[in-house]
């Protein structure tokens, strides 16, 4: 299969923004195989509990969707080279069975391969002060 390269930011910033959405809705609808399938067999997850690898990430929703709902704002690209993009933005979120709002940072590398874009690394940075949670 031939690869797409895009031809702007704006092209690469809506590819990975449409890759993520597609993790969230894995989290949102408890999606075990879309998740595996989105993420890189090395992917690295940096969170505020520490390290996770794909297996982790997975199994964040074997018993089911672990997200009410999301939303992604803010978000910002930087290309990395021809096959690779960082993707930053704002998530604003509900956990299942929470009222709370919760609001996170996150950036993640996606690289092109010839099936497809993948996660290969996620950061995620919890908001401070009042953007932290919100009713």
């Amino acid at each position: 299969m031939a690869k797409t390269r895009p031809h702007s930011d704006t092209a690469l910033l809506n590819a990975l923004l449409e890759c993520e959405t597609q993790v969230w809705q894995a989290l949102q609808t408890g999606d075990s195989a879309a998740d595996a399938a989105l993420l890189s067999a090395d992917f690295l997850g940096v969170y505020p509990d520490g390290f996770a690898g794909r297996e982790d990430h997975v199994a964040q929703i074997s018993a089911g969707a672990s997200i009410d709902r999301y939303e992604i704002s803010e978000a910002k690209v930087r290309a990395l080279g021809p096959d690779h993009g960082l993707l930053s933005y704002r998530a604003l979120y509900s956990r299942c069975g929470k009222e709370v709002e919760e609001v996170m940072y996150v950036s993640s590398i996606w690289q092109r391969t010839d099936a497809g874009w993948v996660n290969t690394f996620s950061q995620d940075t919890p908001a401070l002060g009042p953007e932290r949670e919100t009713n």
